[in-house]
């Protein structure tokens, strides 16, 4: 088993309405803060690896450790297909009610399971018995989670703090869980 350490990025500047979200969003001052507060803890956990989404906010949060970030395409942030917005929060909310539905090109959130799961197997198969820590964004956390069996729905989603740590120990196939 790998013991995967799932950091969800600090606060980031917020996207502009309007425009499709940019992967190219900083942290705030004070999401640097608090990625620089939180290093001491992953690291306390010995990390074999520090791997992270392309997105800037998600490599800002885990920069901190002072190890190398690698990145991975597949640990970006949901593509929903939504343009930020006022009806945003209406979209996330339809999403989480129905996980199939999408917006137009975007996928679904089974669809974002279904890559979160691949890409921490993936992850177990390359560092077995090690810890892995990885930065990514509130869906793509909360959709692993859930892909992992965990009790998660719209509002843990919504609500997860900046930062946030959730841990899982993961096998390189299903049937080792």
């Amino acid at each position: 088993m790998t013991d995967i350490v799932l950091v969800r990025h600090a606060q980031s500047v917020p996207p502009v309405w309007g425009v499709p979200d940019v992967p190219d969003r900083p942290l705030t001052a004070q999401g640097l803060a608090n990625a620089r507060a939180l290093a001491p803890e992953l690291l306390a956990l010995r990390p074999a690896v520090v791997v992270s989404s392309p997105y800037l906010r998600a490599v800002q949060t885990v920069e901190p450790l002072g190890l190398p970030v690698l990145t991975r395409h597949e640990l970006r942030e949901w593509d929903s297909g939504l343009t930020p917005g006022a009806d945003f929060v209406e979209h996330y909310r339809q999403s989480w009610a129905d996980t199939s539905w999408t917006h137009g090109a975007g996928e679904s959130l089974d669809q974002l399971t279904e890559r979160a799961v691949a890409a921490l197997r993936q992850l177990a198969r390359e560092y077995p018995g090690r810890t892995v820590v990885i930065g990514s964004h509130g869906t793509f956390v909360s959709r692993a989670l859930a892909g992992f069996g965990e009790r998660v729905d719209w509002a843990f989603s919504r609500d997860m703090p900046m930062p946030a740590v959730h841990r899982l120990s993961v096998a390189a196939v299903d049937d080792e869980l």
